[in-house]
């Protein structure tokens, strides 16, 4: 029934895409309990009122059918029963009159029953349905004629005296199309559907014959069938792309019968399998499609009429039947230029539609595609585009013609899928052995691969076998070739750790690599690709040294280029999303292939023993963090092997490589970066995505800024310190040397003693102890191992080649490089590895700059002055040159340093640049960095205007650093003592170890919402690598430090606290409303707070039941402890962004070069005086803007716009409370925000 909730497909077979889905929710059951009644009663009034208007139709739908059955019945029946071709039917049997009697008196009850229950729930509102329903019973007791039917007329022609006009204008309306909202419409008559004959829409009745009832499905709330849409739609999608359009509609009609399972279906899954058939001409298909889409009262779209005039462009249709189909189009409230200026589609879509138009309307001429012209209207950053004079932006040491190679080979290396590079590690001599080892595993995978292939296609035939119209993996399994599917399992399985992976982990990945291999494969065999050549080809003109110069930004001179090429790839590259349920579910499919698969003889590495077959891969189970894990571990015999083999290869996915031309600038919120592999511009959780629909949706112009300081970052080349790198390989393979972050190989992991140090045999407890700390040791060795491995393999592929990093960002707009193991984000050991790629001179100033960035790396001088650094640095002049010239035999100064491999690299391009003819023309590739003070208290204060704040984190101007976490260490001292005098023996036991490094990441953090707990656990961290400090009181003197922290950080920045407060109290109550955080950045981006009441959804499957935890669901509700915790540092975090986009675009304008490590700025030495000055007067320029006020209002309109006069008297009260607190803005100190421009120590 109708008004029962969808509670969970439940389909059976290892194939089925929902297997066994039961959905958990943290709510209380009360709360839920209230939440289901009210959407009970809706239901009701909903079924009910559908039901009047089903029975009002009631006469003409038994007319209807009734004709259908008769023009079914055989030529041999029609034989035997000659009444039948005089028009009239076979007097029925007695047993068929009692059938029908029975069934009206169960009828009648069913109504009285509607009817009691609809006045019960409604009370007065019931009685003018009940009046209807009266009349429609008194109708229906009226006595009915029995249709009569001619001989010989085809089926489906109406009887005499009827036009199809009537027959269709009284056909019934399903109850779910009368009760939909506004985006469905009520059906259409078919005659207004031009392209079908009469005789062809009476095939358009839904055969409701063996159309069992569909599995009911569990989600609640406004999103609660989404991932269900969207596994329909990349399953019709899918069907589509492997030419099996009558796959794809026999699903949509198993959807579309059903009045329950019609409710998933939107007007995107019509258009899908219309598109599919109008590629075939078949034109009957797509105007079935386009009624059933009217009957399930849609509205068709502008891509629904593209489809049918694409289809009649391939067939011989008459024009009377295209023109009907236009005024159609016209009635619908569309344009015909509509569809050739708001939409794009491929050239060959475009141009069989224009040859039906063409056949109507010869004089028609497309506009060209172009896009709204946009402005952006953020006043922070509309100067920037509005009132500007013409600039020379910087280009590229490079010429067209080799950027358009580079190009090439970019587009080579992501069409193929995959990349495979040498490893670093030390090759070992080619023993008999190792030769053996080799020849063996070839031989073991070339059998894995023909079983792989073998199993595979059986498993797809017996899926292919079940045509019942019902989701499954099928089309999934056939999107790429079969031994694509295999190449990407041995892939797994040549890179599966030796403890074993999730069984989650392994499916996502594999569903993932499917997924994204099947979008290159789509984009690669349309026209797209040479859309983008085109383009791009001339877009290296803006970068080039060869062309000249241009006053675009690079997104404006790409669209510029769209609209000259009247073609807009940009927005042809929106693909059909693959859930995240759907990708584990295809993945747990491969890895039951795998695991089941998969086999080799026991006695391989011993002959001697006897044989038999054993599985490659176990299925095992283990604990972590007291939960239940599958593991998927290899069997020790493979990992002995591959150890033996010592390959020296690996294998990435292509976007683990920097690109090895400029990024696609982005355009779109969904094209930009690399050119095959998709990309989102901003990266989210799995399974989320409504920050991706906000972007969508957010007006055009307002994310200019954000995309053209995004395309900043990414068009920064890079290149490898070679020197650096090839020491860095000679102690990576010389066992690792941990104190200089280079993990040694898991060989040298600790083994697990047997003995007391005393001498005495450990307990049986204690040695289980033991051993388990040695395997968490181990294992973490292993990983820490295997990414130095990958990051230093990649640098060494890199070594000879300029490279790129796109950029891309989260959802508080903070950016990251899409590249995940080797990138400028990383640690010490990856920044010392690269260089830019452009050298400029260093100038007058550019070596001191290098010398007091050297001083900065060691740590020391922190108190010091900029003058006092390079005198030091002048100092020590010695150190740096025996550093730079003897790294590993001489003195080894720069080993003691904080940033070790920073320093040695800067030490060597000091003794460079010394060493040159002329300093000052010396051209230097080496990144200089400014780091923020604290940056996080730095917005605070300024936010506050808090005086007291400002002067502790530099942003007043000072002869010497202000080192904030110095102050709030002595702050912490005077409380000691005075609690000490007092007789408390813990702060006596701390006398001399309150020091700075004790408490600065417990004061860099608080600021970024760590709690107590949090912060209690990070000075305990502290507190342990002190030797002198007594182990047994460590928890003790944690407790009381976090607390005399928390104590001072409130004395010396009381504006903080109490904007903090403000943040985390609107929070809560906006979370406790039961709607989530949300507000606009200063630049325009909007951010939503992705954190909700946790679900689990479990998938089954032959090898264990997968359980699938999300916290990201927007149909439960929020979780306010995570929405009021995360608010304060999310909203700082948008903040920081904020400052280094401007920063970055303003520096673009004027030349530079320009990265960041999110507070930390890196230039050339040349610019950083520069650099500087843009910084301090973009902080200033965005802190003048009314943040807290427009985030007040921004809240108030949001939350507080409607009265909630049906809530109850708690709910009443906290929204009252949540108006009061957004009224009552912190008050702001004295603080002159423009005293930060003459800061020396603001960024140094």
């Amino acid at each position: 029934m109708s008004m029962l909730k969808l509670q969970g497909v439940l389909l059976r077979g290892t194939e089925s895409l929902w297997v066994g889905v039961r959905n958990y929710s943290s709510a209380r059951a009360k709360e839920e309990a209230r939440k289901r009644w009210v959407c009970e009663q809706a239901e009701l009034l909903e079924v009910l009122e559908a039901r009047v208007k089903q029975l009002q139709a009631d006469n003409v739908s038994e007319v209807v059918v009734n004709q259908v059955q008769l023009s079914r019945k055989s030529p041999a029946l029609r034989e035997q029963d000659p009444k039948l071709d005089k028009g009239s039917a076979a007097p029925p049997s007695r047993w068929i009159a009692k059938l029908t009697k029975e069934k009206s008196i169960k009828h009648k009850r069913l109504l009285r029953l509607e009817a009691k229950l609809l006045a019960a729930a409604l009370g007065p509102k019931a009685k003018p349905l009940l009046d209807r329903r009266n009349a429609v019973q008194v109708a229906e007791s009226a006595p009915k004629p029995h249709p009569k039917v001619s001989p010989g007329r085809p089926r489906g022609r109406p009887p005499k005296g009827q036009t199809p006009d009537k027959i269709k204008d009284r056909r019934q309306t399903s109850p779910a199309a009368a009760a939909r909202g506004s985006s469905r419409r009520e059906p259409l008559g078919a005659p207004e559907s031009p392209w079908n004959t009469p005789a062809e829409r009476e095939e358009l009745l839904p055969d409701w014959e063996g159309a069992g009832e569909m599995p009911l499905l569990g989600e609640e709330g406004g999103n609660q069938h989404r991932n269900v849409q969207l596994s329909i739609l990349a399953y019709l999608d899918c069907c589509v792309f492997l030419r099996q359009p009558e796959r794809a509609q026999q699903c949509l009609r198993y959807y579309h019968r059903s009045h329950a399972r019609q409710k998933l279906l939107d007007t995107r899954m019509y258009n899908v399998v219309m598109h599919g058939f109008a590629k075939m001409g078949a034109l009957k298909q797509v105007g079935q499609l386009f009624c059933l889409l009217e009957e399930a009262g849609l509205k068709p779209s502008l891509d629904s009429y593209v489809a049918v005039l694409e289809c009649m462009g391939r067939t011989r249709v008459r024009p009377d039947v295209i023109s009907r189909c236009l005024q159609q189009l016209a009635k619908d409230g569309f344009q015909l230029e509509d569809l050739f200026q708001d939409s794009a589609y491929s050239g060959d879509e475009v141009k069989m539609a224009l040859k039906a138009i063409w056949r109507v309307l010869p004089r028609f001429q497309p506009p060209p595609p172009r896009r709204q012209t946009e402005v952006c209207t953020v006043p922070l950053i509309q100067d920037f585009y509005v009132k500007r004079e013409p600039v020379s932006y910087p280009t590229l040491d490079f010429t067209a013609q080799e950027l358009k190679g580079q190009f090439q080979k970019q587009l080579e290396m992501e069409a193929s899928s995959t990349v495979t590079i040498d490893s670093v590690e030390a090759t070992k001599p080619l023993t008999e052995q190792v030769v053996q080892a080799r020849k063996l595993l070839a031989t073991l995978r070339s059998r894995w691969q023909a079983a792989l292939l073998q199993h595979l296609r059986e498993s797809k035939l017996h899926m292919d076998q079940k045509k019942s119209g019902q989701l499954s993996l099928y089309p999934f399994l056939c999107v790429l070739e079969d031994k694509e599917y295999v190449d990407i399992l041995m892939g797994i399985l040549s890179s599966l750790p030796q403890q074993g992976e999730s069984l989650l982990t392994l499916a996502r990945e594999l569903g993932t690599k499917v997924y994204n291999k099947f979008l290159i494969q789509k984009k690669s065999q349309g026209q797209l690709v040479e859309g983008i050549r085109k383009i791009y080809g001339s877009y290296v003109r803006l970068l080039a040294k060869d062309t000249p110069p241009d006053n675009y930004l690079p997104r404006e001179y790409w669209e510029q280029l769209e609209a000259k090429a009247s073609c807009i790839p940009s927005l042809a590259t929106k693909e059909c999303t693959w859930p995240y349920s759907l990708l584990v579910q295809l993945g747990l499919h491969l890895v039951e292939l795998l695991v089941h698969v998969l086999k080799m003889e026991s006695n391989l590495l011993t002959p001697g023993q006897e044989q038999k077959l054993i599985p490659v891969l176990y299925h095992v189970y283990s604990f972590r963090s007291g939960r239940q894990i599958g593991f998927i571990r290899p069997h020790p015999i493979l990992i002995r092997l591959l150890l033996e083999a010592a390959e020296t290869t690996l294998t990435f996915d292509p976007f683990v490589i920097p690109m090895l031309c400029p990024p696609v600038p982005w355009v779109s919120p969904h094209f930009g970066a690399y050119i095959l592999t998709p990309t989102k511009l901003m990266r989210a959780v799995e399974g989320t995505v409504h920050h991706q629909l906000q972007l969508e949706r957010s007006p055009r112009g307002n994310l200019f800024s954000i995309m053209d300081a995004l395309n900043q970052l990414g068009n920064c080349p890079w290149k490898i310190n070679q020197p650096i790198l090839d020491i860095v390989i000679a102690i990576f393979n010389d066992k690792g040397d941990e104190k200089l972050d280079i993990p040694p190989p898991p060989s040298e992991a600790p083994q697990p003693r047997t003995h007391f140090p005393e001498g005495g045999p450990l307990t049986k407890m204690a040695l289980k102890r033991e051993m388990a700390q040695c395997r968490k040791k181990a294992v973490e060795m292993y990983s820490l191992r295997m990414d130095a491995l990958y990051k230093l393999s990649i640098a060494k592929h890199m070594r000879d080649r300029v490279f790129w990093f796109p950029h891309n960002m989260d959802f508080r707009g903070r950016t990251y490089p899409c590249p995940p193991h080797f990138n400028h984000l990383g640690g010490d050991l990856t920044r010392a590895i690269l260089l830019f790629a452009e050298g400029k001179p260093l100038g007058p100033h550019g070596l001191d700059w290098l010398k007091i960035h050297l001083i900065n790396l060691t740590g020391l001088k922190k108190r010091s002055s900029l003058r006092g650094r390079l005198a030091y640095a002048n100092e020590i002049m010695a150190d740096i040159l025996d550093s730079a010239d003897q790294p590993l035999t001489g003195r080894k100064w720069w080993m003691s340093s904080d940033e070790p491999w920073q320093t040695l690299a800067c030490c060597m391009e000091i003794a460079k640049a010394t060493r040159a003819p002329d300093p000052a023309a010396y051209a230097s590739h080496f990144p200089v960095h400014q780091d923020g003070s604290c940056n996080g208290l730095q917005h605070y204060a300024a936010l506050g205007r808090d005086v007291i704040g400002a002067s502790s984190v530099n942003l007043t101007p000072c002869s010497v650093p202000q080192d904030v976490y110095s102050g709030v260490a002595q702050q912490v001292e005077v409380f000691r003592k005075q609690d000490a005098e007092q007789g408390v023996k813990i702060a006596q036991l701390l006398e001399g170890f309150i020091e700075r490094k004790v408490v600065k990441q417990t004061v860099m953090t608080v600021v970024y919402g760590v709690t107590r707990y949090g912060g209690r656990l990070q000075i305990e961290k502290r507190l342990k690598e002190i030797d002198e400090f007594p182990q047994e009181y460590v928890w003790e003197a944690s407790y009381y430090l976090v607390r005399q922290v928390f104590k001072s950080l409130k004395e010396m920045f009381s504006g903080t606290r109490e904007i903090q407060g403000w943040l985390t109290e609107s929070a809560r109550l906006i979370a406790r409303s039961g709607r989530t955080v949300e507000w606009v950045t200063p630049l325009g981006l909007p951010v939503i707070q992705p954190y909700h009441r946790s679900k689990i959804t479990l998938l089954k499957n032959s090898l264990q039941t997968v359980s699938l935890k999300s916290r990201h669901d927007t149909s439960q509700k929020p979780n306010t402890v995570k929405q009021k915790n995360a608010f304060p540092p999310n909203f700082i975090h948008s903040l920081d962004s904020t400052h280094m986009m401007l920063t970055a675009l303003y520096c673009h304008r004027r030349g530079l070069t320009f990265v960041s490590v999110h507070d930390c700025y890196w230039t050339h030495a040349l610019t950083v005086d520069i650099m500087n000055q843009v910084c301090r007067e973009q902080f200033v320029e965005l802190h003048s803007q009314p943040i807290l006020e427009d985030l007040s209002r921004f809240m108030l309109q949001k939350y507080c716009i409607r009265c909630p006069t049906e809530w109850k008297k708690k709910q009443a009260t906290e929204y009252r409370r949540l108006v009061q607190l957004l009224h009552q803005i912190p008050e702001k100190g004295d603080f002159d925000l423009q005293k930060v421009k003459e800061s020396t120590y603001f960024f140094s």
